[in-house]
């Protein structure tokens, strides 16, 4: 079951996370799918997460992603960062809304991949294009091929999408390199909205082989139990916005807006060539389409991941 902090305890905690990202020299966030819940993103295992529904036998329903819109927090944490109170986000989220909110690409560690960009693997240096739809829509675990062609040298673009049971090796957007840099100089490691039960099993992102009074100060913002908890400086029960709108209070930092129509998303994407519009049925991105997810819609990264290890019921 959740737990949430009352009000007056929540303060008293904020004015500790406020001070330790105050003083420290290296402050990164960890960020997991409880950032996206507010854009109608469901987490996995949350008390209506997928897993926790699954595992219920209800039903899971999936839907188009490409219309969600960064959320509070991830505004707040681009504003950290322009700040200079934080380094580096490591992400374990595939929606791409980091992206999105503006944050820099060159302090991001998407380890999951991000559902809007495709590769060329066969190009050195790896060539990337960032589009505006779901390139998703025809992969699946260890079948990562999108239906298009590099641009370059005529080879199959693949997706970006690391599922369970996979081992990613791309170098971006995954940014493996830089999100273990960020932990070897971390001082304080902020977790929002992750159950760590994935992110634990990344040795290099704890720096445990370091003696226990030199590893970075943990601070951990979920409502419910993860296994990190009992290593925990500081344990914030309470949703992932709240936390950050207050954290910016408490910083005397102005929250920004995020504005559609200068979206990074449009300056990056990479145009389909003649021939190729039929490549998908993913909705398109525009600067002046209304937020909210839309409709259900069948494949991509997300429901194939639903599907996954679903329990037949018993007749």
């Amino acid at each position: 079951m959740p737990v949430i902090d009352e009000p007056e305890e929540l303060r008293r905690k904020i004015n500790l996370l406020a001070a330790a990202i105050q003083d420290a020299q290296y402050p990164v966030i960890y960020s997991g799918a409880g950032i996206s819940t507010a854009a109608s993103i469901p987490d996995y295992r949350g008390p209506n997460g997928v897993w926790t529904l699954l595992q219920s036998g209800r039903d899971v329903s999936t839907a188009d992603l490409s219309e969600a819109e960064p959320t509070l927090t991830h505004m707040c944490i681009t504003q950290l960062y322009k700040e200079k109170l934080v380094q580096h986000v490591v992400s374990q989220n595939c929606d791409g809304l980091h992206l999105r909110s503006s944050f820099p690409r060159k302090a991001l560690s998407e380890l999951h991949g991000n559902m809007y960009i495709e590769v060329c693997t066969y190009c050195s240096p790896n060539r990337e294009y960032v589009r505006l739809f779901d390139v998703t829509e025809r992969t699946s675990l260890h079948r990562h091929n999108t239906g298009r062609k590099c641009h370059k040298c005529g080879s199959e673009l693949r997706d970006t999408i690391v599922h369970f049971g996979e081992k990613g090796t791309l170098e971006q957007p995954l940014n493996w390199k830089a999100a273990a840099e960020a932990a070897r100089k971390a001082d304080v490691i902020i977790c929002l909205g992750s159950s760590l039960k994935v992110l634990k099993k990344y040795a290099c992102l704890w720096c445990m082989s370091r003696v226990p009074h030199k590893r970075p100060k943990l601070y951990i913002v979920n409502l419910q139990w993860t296994p990190k908890d009992f290593v925990a400086t500081l344990k914030i029960h309470a949703k992932c916005d709240d936390v950050m709108q207050l954290l910016l209070e408490e910083l005397h930092l102005d929250i920004p807006h995020y504005d559609r129509s200068k979206d990074p998303i449009f300056s990056l994407a990479t145009q389909l060539r003649p021939g190729e519009e039929d490549s998908h049925s993913r909705k398109l991105l525009s600067k002046d389409s209304p937020g909210g997810v839309g409709s259900a819609v069948s494949g991509g990264w997300y429901g194939k991941g639903c599907a996954k290890g679903r329990r037949k019921k018993k007749i």
